[in-house]
């Protein structure tokens, strides 16, 4: 017999239950995303995020975060309204701009009122209307006029677009006209591949080729990596060591081409 753990996702994750416990297998196939390093501390990473956005606020400047429609998107509402809630940074409104991610939005809630817990976490009997509002101040923008509507934002604000390594997507957009500004701020969420332009952003470049032109880089930015789906070293051996029974084999399996340059 043999057994492929696919992606292996993290114990912790906010809305839906991590990894089953696999069956037996003699030989057994797994990933290694993250099986090199482990996750950063999540409190403090969240601490120095909240400490961007009202850094940010202060300024008068708007917050921009390049992020996945799938998934990533969802867990970074439910961190908002925590941190709203909490009063830990300030109630801004929040533009999620991605038509992709607003209709997987749609499929977490649906899932959450199903209360299945194999699929999804319930919600909670305390829980707001909506869980993934923060603060009340959510706005969905599914077409392109509420898109272009955000150039005209001049208050303190937090967008969330995609593409997540701002390879391409409505985000390019947002990063051309906000960039340049020192007032705002562009937090990355995540790994960032090699020869992206989330990638070279993390790395500190001073300007960015997009849209047949270079943006000047005088927005802070910051790097969130804690929010990763992914298991890291122990996740990944923890899933290993709860088979019932000792594999014969065990095959270390390299993630892909896009995460090659992690190893």
């Amino acid at each position: 017999t043999m057994l492929a753990s696919g992606d292996l996702g993290r114990g912790n994750h906010p809305l839906i239950p991590g990894p089953n416990v696999p069956p037996a297998a003699r030989t057994v196939l797994i990933e290694s995303t993250y099986g090199d390093s482990l996750h950063p501390d999540e409190s403090d990473e969240i601490d120095d995020f909240a400490k961007v956005i009202t850094r940010t606020a202060k300024r008068g400047g708007i917050v921009l975060i390049p992020a996945f429609a799938v998934d990533r998107t969802e867990v970074l509402l439910t961190v908002l309204r925590d941190l709203m809630t909490a009063g830990r940074v300030p109630s801004l409104p929040v533009y999620v701009d991605s038509p992709m991610a607003l209709r997987v939005l749609d499929v977490y809630r649906s899932a959450m009122h199903a209360a299945n817990p194999l699929e999804c976490h319930p919600v909670p009997a305390d829980a707001p209307h909506d869980l993934f509002d923060p603060g009340g101040g959510l706005h969905e923008c599914p077409t392109v006029e509420n898109s272009k509507s955000l150039n005209e934002l001049t208050a303190p604000a937090i967008i969330i677009s995609a593409s997540g390594m701002a390879s391409g997507g409505r985000v390019l957009h947002h990063l051309a006209r906000l960039l340049p500004d020192h007032r705002n701020s562009v937090v990355l969420c995540g790994f960032q591949a090699a020869g992206t332009r989330g990638r070279s952003l993390a790395d500190g470049s001073r300007s960015i080729k997009m849209l047949g032109r270079y943006v000047p880089v005088r927005a802070e930015v910051m790097v969130l990596r804690s929010l990763s789906v992914h298991a890291d070293a122990n996740g990944l051996h923890d899933w290993v060591t709860a088979l019932p029974e000792r594999p014969d084999t065990v095959f270390v399996v390299e993630p892909g081409e896009a995460e090659d340059d992690r190893h």
